[in-house]
């Protein structure tokens, strides 16, 4: 204010007043619940009703959860000891925790093998999910499959040498091949690497007790470990032949496309159920007399055919939502059609897609549990079977469920965690 206007009025204020707090129901948890939970009347009565549904819920579940029996040798001990009190009876955990996590077949003196190679899985994975870890590591994604057969199945440790030699094998193969063309190169890959593997058959068969770990069969498998073998295995091999066959459906190549559609479609068109019952029972009736093809492998081969056919919907999808210019850009760069899948359209289109794709991982993880009607004893089949059926525990219910859904929802929420964070690390719209 001027001087010659400060003279026109009664009084001017030459200090300032000390700052001073906001008011309590501006600021902090008051602000916070004021805003979120009661800022109407009907807010504030749905609000009200949902704290009285929780409540319920909580104190019915929480006495039963704190108050419940973790050791005890049968049900009956359990109600004996609870005395008629409320409360769950856990030590069916305890006692049975080998069979919901291994199976009732696999060696107790090796349960290190396949909790080492769930260990390494984190190790071998967390080069692929993160892409600021170093490069290096991706050595140990590359080596882990064949590690994770020999600790998991056991046998001479140079089966899983052969395997990957054959796979360096094929690789060196195309890549000396792949100016011919790539069907020239995909073809002689596949002979480089099957003589590999047919004479390292011989190699194995004299030298059987080579650094050996105690061989499993595969109808040994059981429990939560199962479920992780299938999910894992199923995922890793169903997202690249997805991508193939979305890329073949869109391809101007008449016969590919007939073959990708054809497959996809049929795919889709029949029950997962279904095509379990196929690789039990009906395909040994296609096989020779006397062929032994392993039942897991069978699975893995339904389980991925199935998630594959609906990946490569949800990349079409991603792909059908590119821009046209972003197809012109790349023929306008010279960029052949693989340079421009691999360096312009596939990583927009699988952007795009990443939320269909985890929507297709977690519903196959959960669909892993189907195997148990196949006489397959997963966590599943383990609970309905062995453990339920034994006088033992027979009338636990509520306790063996729960521990399967939390396994279960750990792993499908963990990978729903991912996708999100993944979402925001490939952000580049600009608000």
């Amino acid at each position: 204010m001027s001087d010659t206007h400060a003279q026109t009025v009664a009084y001017v204020r030459d200090t300032m007043l000390p700052p001073t707090d906001p008011p309590a129901r501006e600021t902090g948890a008051v602000k916070w619940v004021r805003e979120n939970l009661f800022s109407s009347i009907p807010y504030s009565i749905l609000t009200l009703l949902a704290l009285y549904v929780v409540w319920s819920v909580l104190s019915g579940i929480l006495p039963w959860l704190f108050g419940g029996v973790w050791n005890a040798p049968d049900i009956r001990a359990c109600r004996e000891i609870l005395a008629g009190a409320e409360g769950g009876c856990f030590a069916v955990l305890t006692e049975r925790w080998n069979q919901l996590l291994f199976g009732i077949a696999y060696p107790q003196d090796g349960y290190w093998r396949p909790t080492l190679a769930f260990v390494l899985l984190f190790v071998a994975a967390a080069p692929l999910l993160f892409a600021h870890l170093p490069r290096r590591l991706l050595i140990v994604s590359a080596l882990y499959p064949f590690i994770a057969y020999w600790l998991i199945w056991g046998g001479t440790f140079l089966i899983p040498v052969v395997q990957l030699a054959g796979v360096v094998a094929g690789y060196l193969v195309y890549s000396r091949l792949v100016a011919r063309g790539f069907l020239t190169a995909l073809l002689g890959g596949i002979v480089g690497a099957a003589l590999v593997w047919w004479l390292g058959g011989y190699l194995t068969e004299a030298m059987p007790r080579f650094a050996a770990l105690e061989e499993v069969p595969s109808r040994n498998m059981g429990g939560f470990m199962l479920n992780m073998i299938l999910g894992t295995i199923c995922v890793s091999l169903s997202l690249p032949l997805g991508i193939l066959l979305a890329l073949g459906r869109r391809s101007r190549l008449p016969i590919i496309k007939l073959i990708c559609v054809v497959f996809i479609e049929f795919i889709r068109g029949v029950p997962l159920i279904t095509l379990l019952f196929v690789a039990n029972v009906v395909l040994a009736y296609f096989l020779p007399p006397g062929t032994n093809f392993d039942l897991i492998l069978r699975v893995i081969i339904m389980i991925t055919m199935f998630a594959s056919a609906y990946i490569a919907e949800v990349i079409r999808g991603g792909l059908a939502a590119l821009p046209k210019g972003q197809y012109e850009a790349a023929d306008s760069l010279g960029l052949d059609y693989a340079q421009s899948m691999r360096l312009i359209i596939l990583p927009q289109a699988l952007k795009i897609s990443i939320p269909g794709i985890v929507n297709v991982a977690v519903g196959l993880f959960k669909d892993t549990t189907l195997v148990s009607i196949i006489s397959m004893f997963d966590l599943v089949g383990m609970i309905r079977g062995p453990i339920l059926a034994s006088t033992e525990w027979n009338g636990v219910y509520w306790e063996l469920w729960g521990f399967a859904a939390l396994l279960f929802f750990v792993v499908c929420y963990g990978i729903s965690q991912y996708s999100q964070w993944l979402e925001r690390q490939l952000q580049t719209g600009h608000h």
